[in-house]
């Protein structure tokens, strides 16, 4: 059902991308680092690569995957470890400004799959779930196949225990082609 909603979601934007009036085709490859904060707890440095298209200046989607470090707490008198790894589909909405519209703040919408790792000193366990997000940053060209960008991002999460709310912020640079 989960991988179901995520493709109908993907399908659903390159059908709209597709008629979006789209005068530039631009694929893009980026990477990024993550500072990721879930509901106060616990604190995740991580990267994520990515892999999209802007169809035009002011429409693009991604795809990406993110890998975070371990975070270690002392719950219960016991050390607990847990990190994660997201999936996903993103779209995203710029604004170009300026005569020569170098800089673009952008808002982004998404889903995701979580998949989180747990391990004490006793066992390991893990969950996982659809996260849906919303965010929103700014976009610097450096030139027409460079750019860096600066993001931040909310995440509420379905069905996953104490990982509801989820804080993120993202500066990367991408390659357009």
């Amino acid at each position: 059902m989960k991988k179901s909603i995520a493709l109908l979601v993907a399908v659903s934007a390159v059908a709209f991308a597709a008629n979006a009036s789209a005068k530039e085709f631009t694929p893009y490859v980026a990477a990024n680092y993550n500072y990721t904060e879930i509901a106060g707890d616990f604190d995740f440095n991580s990267y994520s690569v990515n892999v999209g298209t802007d169809y035009n200046k002011y429409f693009g989607t991604e795809l990406f995957y993110q890998n975070s470090d371990k975070d270690h707490k002392i719950i219960d008198n016991e050390k607990e470890k847990v990190d994660f790894d997201a999936y996903g589909l993103d779209v995203y909405g710029y604004l170009p400004l300026g005569c020569e519209q170098k800089v673009a703040p952008f808002v982004t919408a998404g889903i995701a799959e979580y998949e989180f790792d747990y391990a004490d000193n006793s066992e390991k366990d893990s969950d996982s779930g659809l996260g849906y997000r919303l965010g929103g940053g700014v976009q610097y060209k450096v030139n027409n196949n460079v750019a860096v960008r600066a993001l931040g991002r909310y995440v509420w999460t379905d069905k996953l225990a104490g990982h509801d709310h989820i804080s993120e912020f993202s500066v990367g640079a991408r390659y357009s082609f």
